[in-house]
């Protein structure tokens, strides 16, 4: 849940006479979810933004399912998913169900020929490496290893790159994205305990307007497919707004861990949810500090959730034989907890230095055939003592 934000210039009041100096209107344009209840930004344009001059066609996106009902616990390698020039290209489904789709890419190149747009899901960016510039129709934001980019679903943007070396965590949401609203009082406003605050989020700094016509390329998501179309001017023309609806950055290195005498649940680390899955943020933080406190977690039941959990940088005490760029899957309907071994080593460790997301589904996650490429088809057994 963002706060309000105004960028540029805009009117007295909405919905009224706004004219640039050659005495011809600004055109409004009201970007709102879930009809006209949810979170809403007032744009005004050089130009109308309703003006497509081309559908060239369309291709499908859609991801290839390799198992639709799944119950085994699996790791991936999400390191080995090779570079793409491209970055639409780049992005690889490795789960997938009707709320969400966890993604990963390594683009090596920005997106220079064309505009981007998902109007279907909210898109989370994790920055696991690469620097550069996401640019939008809504204003630009710098990033950084580290950052989360929340780019709420209908924003038109393209991203810049610094140089090749790139690596994304992409979750792609069909519904909204906010911050947990346990954290929020009824105004909407970050409340003392919550691990990070409104100073934290990074709004829209810069906006590009350009009064120019011609054909621009837009790139538009819908359904499974792309749809390539063709606009009679630049869409990057907005010259102010103000409202709630907008793309912001948070660094996982601003979240500050809630830490205790024991062992603390995973919700103390969450930061983002939707009302289909949660995201967290496990990041470098003291251990209990009660006398006998075992640090790795316990083992716990997921009866109501897939978990899965991307290891960015650290050693993650309650796993064995984890890297940067792993991503562990532990489903629905089964138990998971420490790998044997990680409760000992546990025991009398004041503090660790892990860093990872993680992503908690409601609804039961199917594995793609990218994602099997990069399987590792034994880590369900990790859990076996060496007598078995």
């Amino acid at each position: 849940m963002p706060f309000y934000h105004k960028l540029g210039k805009i009117p007295h009041k909405r919905h009224t006479v706004f004219r640039k100096p050659d005495g011809s209107l600004y055109y409004e344009q009201l970007f709102g979810t879930i009809g006209f209840d949810g979170m809403s930004s007032n744009l005004y344009h050089e130009h109308r933004p309703t003006q497509v001059k081309e559908v060239k066609g369309s291709y499908s996106v859609k991801p290839k399912i390799a198992a639709e009902n799944n119950i085994k616990s699996y790791r991936f390698k999400g390191f080995q998913v090779k570079p793409n020039p491209d970055y639409l290209e780049s992005r690889k489904v490795v789960l997938t169900n009707s709320d969400v789709d966890i993604t990963l890419a390594s683009p090596q190149g920005s997106t220079d020929d064309y505009f981007y747009k998902n109007s279907d899901s909210d898109e989370l960016l994790f920055i696991h490496k690469g620097t550069g510039k996401l640019r939008t129709h809504l204003g630009n934001l710098d990033f950084k290893y580290g950052d989360y980019l929340l780019i709420p679903r209908g924003t038109i943007y393209k991203i810049d790159f610094d140089d090749e070396d790139n690596r994304l965590f992409i979750v792609e949401s069909r519904r909204p994205i906010y911050t947990p609203k346990r954290y929020r009082n009824w105004f909407g406003q970050l409340l003392e305990h919550s691990p990070f605050c409104e100073r934290d989020l990074r709004q829209p700094y810069e906006l590009e307007t350009n009064d120019e016509k011609g054909d621009f390329l837009i790139k538009v998501k819908k359904q499974g497919e792309i749809f390539d179309m063709v606009y009679a001017t630049h869409p990057f023309d907005v010259v102010g707004y103000d409202g709630y609806n907008y793309p912001y950055a948070f660094s996982i290195h601003d979240f500050e861990p809630i830490t205790g005498r024991i062992h603390q649940p995973p919700p103390v680390h969450q930061t983002f949810e939707t009302d289909a899955f949660v995201v967290c943020s496990f990041c470098p933080r003291k251990y209990d500090y009660h006398p006998e406190s075992i640090p790795a977690p316990y083992s716990h039941s997921n009866i109501d959730s897939d978990e899965v959990l991307y290891y960015v940088d650290g050693d993650f005490m309650s796993r064995n034989d984890i890297e940067a760029g792993h991503i562990s899957l532990h489903p629905a309907g089964i138990p998971h907890g420490p790998h044997p071994g990680a409760v000992e080593r546990s025991i009398g460790q004041v503090e660790t230095e892990e860093l990872a997301v993680m992503v908690d589904t409601f609804k039961p996650l199917m594995l793609t055939e990218d994602a099997m490429e990069i399987a590792d088809e034994t880590y369900h057994k990790s859990w076996l003592d060496e007598n078995h």
